[in-house]
């Protein structure tokens, strides 16, 4: 009877870990926020189709508006029967240009701060479609680079990023870099993973997501408005004891692991655990 209360409680235990630590399953639900380019105050949560249908989606149009932001073009695509807005990394892109580029995910109502507007849909991709990229556009857009590629490898296998398939979506921030020896960015940590593993490191960043308590932990994700939202490595995860405000600029120290797996599928590239919180 005893090892049997003992098995129930266990289990119990394990589904509320599953169900409360979004941040890191490798089998969540597709339903989940997906990375995207951009997003700074997204009125509705990013919804992504499964990676099979990701990779496959065609988008192509005439370019009628075309606008540049932090990294990224916005052009409007004249399609005759309708116009659709799609997002992409930076590239030349002229009006009148027909273009192809293949599609990562939709994002309803979403908002752009540095462009001070808001749109009914928003298309991100991850490049140009094969043979398909504007002569002005070069070959660093085309699909076939290492950027496709990148996101290619995200959407087979999301644990590459420090919380997997539920990472926050990427905000359109920029966070100064903390002060000392120690100090790094988002991208830093995943650039040098290998280099920073087993050794401290201080990383200033706004709070994101904060889940609170779960295995006695408080899971917090951080963006500084570095990294790449598709191949997620945008988004920062620690562990403290702290539970610091949402939308909070705050600087974490502590010692970075990686290859963290804590088990039921949740498995960290990167992260801090037992991090203290300075504001």
């Amino acid at each position: 009877m005893k090892k049997s209360v003992c098995l129930v409680l266990s289990g119990l235990a394990l589904s509320m870990f599953v169900t409360g630590c979004g941040n890191g399953d490798k089998k969540e639900q597709a339903s989940a926020p997906a990375p995207a380019p951009a997003q700074e105050a997204a009125t509705a949560p990013a919804q992504s189709a499964s990676p099979e249908q990701a990779a496959a989606q065609i988008v192509t149009g005439k370019v009628s508006e075309t606008m540049d932001a932090t990294g990224y073009t916005y052009m409007e695509l004249d399609q005759g029967d309708k116009k659709v807005w799609v997002a992409m990394p930076q590239a030349k892109v002229n009006v009148g240009d027909e273009v192809s580029v293949i599609e990562s995910m939709r994002m309803q109502n979403f908002e752009s701060k540095t462009l001070n507007r808001k749109f009914d849909e928003v298309i991100f991709a991850s490049g140009f479609a094969p043979g398909s990229a504007p002569a002005a556009a070069g070959e660093t857009a085309d699909a076939s680079g290492s950027f496709s590629q990148a996101v290619q490898s995200a959407a087979g296998d999301m644990s590459t990023g420090g919380s997997g398939k539920a990472v926050v979506p990427f905000s359109e921030l920029k966070v100064e870099k903390a002060s000392g020896d120690n100090a790094v960015t988002v991208a830093d940590i995943y650039a040098k993973k290998a280099e920073l593993s087993g050794k401290p490191i201080a990383l200033r960043g706004k709070v994101v997501k904060v889940s609170k308590n779960i295995m006695g932990k408080n899971w917090v994700h951080l963006q500084d408005g570095t990294g790449s939202p598709m191949d997620n490595t945008h988004d920062f995860v620690v562990t403290t004891s702290e539970v610091p405000e949402m939308d909070e600029v705050i600087t974490v120290n502590g010692v970075l692991a990686t290859d963290k797996d804590f088990g039921a599928g949740y498995v960290y590239g990167v992260i801090v655990e037992d991090a203290t919180v300075a504001k």
